[in-house]
């Protein structure tokens, strides 16, 4: 791809301390409103404009553009591919990663390169806006400004944060772990089932116990084989044989994540059991999320899931549904054999579930 390149000096001092390469897909916070009032992709040569404050970082900054700005309502397979694969070509030239992302898919995407990019011991720190940055009252510089600061923050000179993370309005979250829940609010993003890393105030506090611990010597590995045959079933009242089928049926069709409800309950009626067991029998993984945006699947716990339970269908736990088809997408494409794929489907792999699943 023909990637645009800014290289600027932010440092106040002569001496540069970091160095953070910036990765712009798109999104909210690239964009600057022209003469005539309408949106346009922001000039990065001209960011110490917008954001003075940026020299007191005393950071060398690379930024390097898609070619054309994506919407995220846009991002595709290819474009988590060449996220990871620019982190991957820079990844000894720089202290720390910042992606400029827009806030709808941002949960994928930072969900998806946690899996890609294994062995990562540096931090990749997705950020956005709600508001471009040349509106008056834009969330961009702060949420900017504080991803670039986690991006080269230490200790014992050992990366702070070294994993893939999303910084929105005061909280870091793990990328793997976090939902969009506002779409007009600033507080764009949670994470229900995982605590913060770290909460911007005066300071910024790092939850230490929550981070992934730094691992001395771990080489960087890019896995870019993603598999597209898979989808996402939720469940509702009313839902019939015929519309299950149809999903069933698709043609490649390997893996399904299936969003019950509550703690994985889903209907009894014969039809619907039986459904299930086609679409197993055809050979197609199908992996139990919850609904609900706090708690887990407990498969069993309730008459309606343990038919689940025993017709091979896989607990995905408290994993988010972001996460879970990331997964199944990463790990359809990366591993041979079927046992090994549903093991590791129950199994963290970057800390997108909990140890245990039932």
């Amino acid at each position: 791809m023909n990637y645009k390149i800014v290289r600027l000096n932010t440092a106040a001092k002569s001496e540069i301390k970091s160095s953070v390469l910036i990765v712009y897909t798109g999104g909210t916070l690239g964009m600057a409103y022209d003469d005539s009032g309408a949106l346009v992709p922001f000039n990065f040569g001209q960011i110490l404009e917008k954001i003075p404050n940026l020299g007191n970082l005393n950071i060398a900054v690379t930024v390097i553009s898609f070619p054309e700005p994506i919407d995220s309502s846009n991002v595709n397979m290819q474009h988590w591919v060449d996220m990871a694969y620019i982190i991957y070509e820079n990844y000894d030239t720089y202290d720390g990663f910042v992606v400029l992302h827009g806030t709808d898919t941002m949960a994928y995407s930072a969900s998806m390169l946690s899996f890609m990019l294994k062995g990562l011991t540096k931090p990749v720190v997705f950020t956005g806006a709600q508001l471009p940055i040349s509106a008056m009252r834009s969330d961009a510089r702060e949420n900017l400004m504080t991803s670039l600061e986690i991006a080269i923050s230490k200790a014992n000179g050992r990366p702070i944060v070294p994993e893939v993370c999303i910084f929105f309005n005061h909280l870091l979250l793990r990328g793997n772990r976090a939902k969009k829940m506002q779409s007009v609010h600033f507080d764009a993003f949670e994470s229900e089932n995982y605590p913060p890393l770290a909460e911007a105030g005066i300071v910024i506090d790092y939850n230490y116990a929550a981070i992934k611990p730094y691992k001395e010597g771990v080489q960087l590995k890019y896995l870019n084989k993603l598999d597209k045959n898979v989808m996402i079933l939720k469940l509702f009242p009313g839902i019939t044989s015929e519309m299950m089928d149809s999903c069933f049926n698709t043609k490649g069709l390997r893996g399904v994540v299936m969003e019950t409800y509550g703690s994985g309950n889903s209907p009894t009626e014969p039809w619907f059991i039986k459904c299930i067991q086609r679409a197993v029998e055809k050979g197609i993984i199908i992996l139990n999320v919850s609904q609900c945006n706090g708690g887990r699947v407990i498969q069993g716990r309730y008459e309606t899931s343990k038919e689940l339970k025993r017709l091979g269908v896989l607990s995905g736990g408290d994993i988010t549904s972001e996460a879970a088809i990331c997964k199944m997408m990463f790990l359809l494409a990366n591993e041979a054999d079927e046992n090994e794929i549903r093991k590791k489907l129950v199994s963290p792999l970057a800390g997108e579930m909990s140890l245990t699943s039932t």
